[in-house]
């Protein structure tokens, strides 16, 4: 019964929701920006694009990464992007009203993703937790069985 509820194994970053969404994020930023309004101001159309595309790949390079230091790093260079983008859809709302609803819509799903990230980023923070605590009790056990060999030499 225990098992019904075990979530599954995420074997790669294309399995992260976080991931997944950040990756519909993006798609629905190109296709803002192509409005044609919209896409006249070259600038605002690249940054807001290059922010959405950090997300989604440093959730990827994070989860790729095999020290925990570096997951976290990546997560959260993905979520200050998360940030960058949605502060650059209130420009785009402000300056292009036939953008301005889905500007918002856009807002809120960045909104999300973020929240995401911030979940793999704290459940990479716990780990780190966790095997910190894990050196330490190794140590402990390779101290003592020092300390015991030695007594037993003299």
């Amino acid at each position: 019964m225990k098992n019904e509820h075990r979530k599954e194994r995420i074997s790669s970053f294309e399995d992260l929701e976080a991931w997944q969404m950040a990756r519909r994020l993006v798609n629905a930023i190109y296709v803002l920006t192509r409005l044609s309004k919209v896409s006249g101001d070259f600038r605002l159309c690249s940054q807001v694009q290059a922010a959405a595309v950090s997300i989604m790949s440093n959730i990827a390079e994070g989860f790729e990464r095999t020290h925990l230091q570096e997951k976290i790093q990546f997560y959260n260079v993905a979520r200050a992007s998360a940030g960058e983008v949605r502060s650059l859809l209130y420009v785009l709302s402000d300056n292009f009203a036939e953008a301005a609803a889905e500007a918002e819509r856009l807002r809120d799903e960045v909104t999300r993703v973020g929240k995401l990230v911030t979940g793999l980023l704290n459940s990479t923070v716990r780990r780190r937790g966790i095997a910190a605590r894990g050196i330490v009790a190794l140590l402990s056990t390779i101290s003592y069985l020092l300390t015991s060999i030695c007594s037993h030499l003299r």
